[in-house]
């Protein structure tokens, strides 16, 4: 394959709520440039970057894909990430690895939940982009208000470089406000066009639109601000080098009309990303090497380092790597240290993925995407670079699990292979976390929603030939104290020959949320053997994870052990554990212990006629709503309730809507439980002990 120098490199990548057109974008994208011999649909089960199983079944994108296209010697990487509210989150190692976003937004629904989403994230990590109003075929599709409640939503900065030509099913093209010329498609979605003037009853309206560029253009430059105030306009020129300056630092973000299943206006945008967008070469990242901050250049003379922001399986090739490099040069058949494992990884062929389809590659330049098979070690968020320049780049960011399920096999003794299968897909879903209910044995899978558990389950059973069903979701309760205590503890046991003896004291007292816990060691002068001191802290955490309530681990307090006694001949690590675990115990009786519930913050969306039964739903359930605003067509409600009121909203939001209302939920704070719920709660759990007796 060819090999493409950083300064003839872009990375996109493409977000925006479900159903915006992300992947049918891409594909036409892919057909323009010849990559395929016909625009490949979702509907039709064969777009590129739409190739898992579930994923051509279900007809959603449940994962990030790559592709990548040549254009005018420029090759530029897009990364087709999902939208649905269980699995967008996917989209935060696309979106921190990229240069630009792509922000999809349907020309009929306008913004949406997810592309807020998106944005806020875009801008946490400082990322320039561009808005495409797609589906402007459609009835009831309308440009112009979707750019107001864009512009109403993000700010004044999203301006049209291009407005379209017809409406709905007349839409046929775009005037490119800078150029002043008119493109007009073809009916059949070849993607043919012919250049012409403007339309003359459109030449007012893009007067107007190219006076309000030229604006946002000159505010974002103070040379240019000058040149506009001292000659009243800017020339093209000025127009088109301060547009890319301005779209880079975040002062203009670009809006333009599209329709990509109709491959109408995707050429002109394949041009603006080439033309208008900026290479990565010189771009600074920021890493740490050897504890300190530095800024990592993306240029091929640096030293070489790159950055895993994925993981896929391959049924073939086994577990791939997905990597950016981020700086230096990577070539094949080499070796790399992972500078957060700290261990050599050796690197063989080296590849370019154009979905499901891998091209071997010699070597990739800074800035440039590729996948690796075969290390050992490597996993998401994990840094490789040369041995001289153990640089680290910070993990990517993921949300806690939403929702959590017991889970148990359809055949009896297939439960090692669960867990086994699970943790493969566990190493390209960060999203998903395993773990064993420690009251219960029981294996659980928790995340971002019952769907995006589902579909873990269809992977597992798919490429493990493993089954499994799903129990009744699971609370992740938690206790803590209110009250600081003094409590002291003594262990010693003689039964003939040597004893044992442990001796502690301990203050423990409350902690803000979030904290979980900490250990302070204020022995002094030796009352306990430092030696004796970490057996002390492992009793405390061991009796602490098996709760003093319900069962739940114990969090946000404190222990300071300050002092103790110890028998030079019976005393023992274990002799302090025991005493450790006894001492919280004790501590716990006196400590006003209490419940805590997991708070989500949900989102749902929904047709207005609905929202009153929504939100009267809600406030049965214990909610606070924080808000309700428009979002194209429907309503968005934003609420905090308790977990254990939404296990079974999925089916309550559709019985109420008629299927029309979605929603998403996520982790955001544990508060107190209500006394009288704590009190049922506690009972259960009882009753559930002496039942296992």
């Amino acid at each position: 394959m060819k090999v493409y120098e950083t300064k003839n490199l872009r990375v996109v990548t493409l977000v925006g709520h479900g159903d915006t057109g992300k992947t049918s974008l891409t594909s036409a994208m892919l057909f323009n440039a010849g990559v395929t011999n016909r625009l490949t649909k979702v509907d039709d089960g064969n777009a590129i970057t739409d190739y898992d199983p579930e994923e051509i079944k279900r007809k959603i994108s449940l994962t990030t894909s790559l592709a990548f296209f040549e254009r005018n010697k420029v090759k530029v990487n897009i990364l087709d990430t999902p939208g649905y509210g269980n699995f967008f989150p996917e989209a935060r190692g696309a979106l921190r690895i990229t240069d630009y976003v792509g922000f999809l937004v349907c020309g009929v629904s306008g913004v949406e939940v997810q592309t807020e989403k998106a944005w806020k994230i875009a801008k946490e990590l400082g990322k320039p982009g561009f808005f495409v109003v797609n589906k402007l075929d459609r009835e009831n599709s309308d440009f112009n208000k979707v750019v107001e409640g864009i512009q109403k939503k993000f700010g004044t900065e999203a301006v049209p470089v291009a407005i379209p030509v017809g409406k709905e099913s007349g839409f046929k093209g775009m005037v490119d406000i800078l150029s002043n010329t008119a493109y007009i498609y073809e009916e059949e979605e070849t993607g043919k066009f012919s250049k012409t003037e403007v339309p003359a009853d459109m030449q007012d309206a893009v007067q107007e639109a190219r006076e309000k560029l030229m604006e946002t253009i000159a505010e974002s430059d103070e040379e240019l601000m000058e040149k506009f105030f001292e000659a009243g306009e800017l020339s093209d020129e000025d127009m088109r080098k301060g547009l890319g300056k301005a779209i880079k630092n975040r002062e203009l973000f670009p809006i333009l009309p599209a329709s990509a299943i109709k491959n109408i206006n995707i050429h002109q945008l394949m041009d603006f990303i080439v033309d208008v967008l900026d290479s990565p070469f010189g771009q600074e990242n920021d890493a740490k090497l050897n504890g300190e901050d530095i800024k990592v250049k993306m240029d091929p003379e640096e030293k070489t380092s790159v950055f895993v922001f994925k993981v896929i399986s391959d049924q073939h090739a086994g577990r791939i790597n997905i990597f950016r490099v981020m700086s230096g040069v990577l070539n094949a058949d080499t070796v790399l240290r992972n500078t957060v494992k700290d261990i050599d990884e050796k690197i063989g062929s080296i590849f370019l993925l154009q979905g499901k389809d891998h091209d071997k590659v010699e070597k990739l330049y800074a800035g440039d995407i590729g996948g690796v098979a075969k290390l050992k070690e490597t996993f998401i968020s994990d840094t490789l670079a040369e041995k001289d320049f153990p640089v680290v780049f910070e993990p990517i960011k993921f949300p806690e699990p939403a929702i959590s399920f017991a889970i148990e096999p359809k055949s009896k003794g297939d439960e090692e292979k669960i867990s086994a299968a699970l943790k493969k897909i566990n190493e390209e879903d960060p999203l998903l976390k395993l773990e064993r209910d420690p009251q219960t044995n029981q294996l659980l899978i928790s995340g971002s929603g019952q769907l995006h558990v589902e579909v873990a389950l269809a992977k597992m059973k798919e490429r493990f030939k493993v089954d499994a069903v799903l129990l009744p979701p699971k609370v992740p309760y938690r206790e803590t104290i209110k009250k600081k205590v003094d409590v002291e503890a003594k262990y010693k046991k003689q039964t003939g020959g040597k004893g044992q003896y442990g001796h502690c004291k301990i203050i423990m007292e409350p902690l803000e949320r979030g904290k979980d816990f900490e250990f302070e060691d204020k022995i002094f002068g030796g009352a306990i053997p430092k030696t004796y001191i970490p057996a002390v802290e492992k009793g405390i955490q061991e009796a602490r994870m098996k709760g003093y309530l319900a069962g739940y681990p114990v969090v946000d307090f404190k222990v300071t052990l300050y002092d103790g006694s110890y028998h030079e001949v019976d005393s023992s690590e274990m002799a302090f554990k025991i005493a450790g675990s006894m001492a919280f115990k004790k501590a716990m009786e006196q400590a006003k212990p209490t419940l805590l519930e997991p708070i989500m913050q949900v989102e749902i969306y929904a047709p207005e006629e609905f929202m009153g039964d929504i939100m009267g739903d809600l406030n049965s359930r214990r909610g606070r709503i924080q808000g309700m605003e428009a979002a194209g067509d429907n309503q968005l409600i934003k609420a905090l309730v308790p977990m254990a009121e939404m296990l079974t909203y999925e089916s309550t939001l559709r019985s109420i809507t008629g299927g029309r209302g979605t929603f998403h939920m996520e982790f955001s704070h544990y508060e107190e439980v209500p006394a009288n719920i704590q009190q049922k709660i506690i009972e259960e759990y009882k009753k559930q002990q002496e039942e296992n007796a």
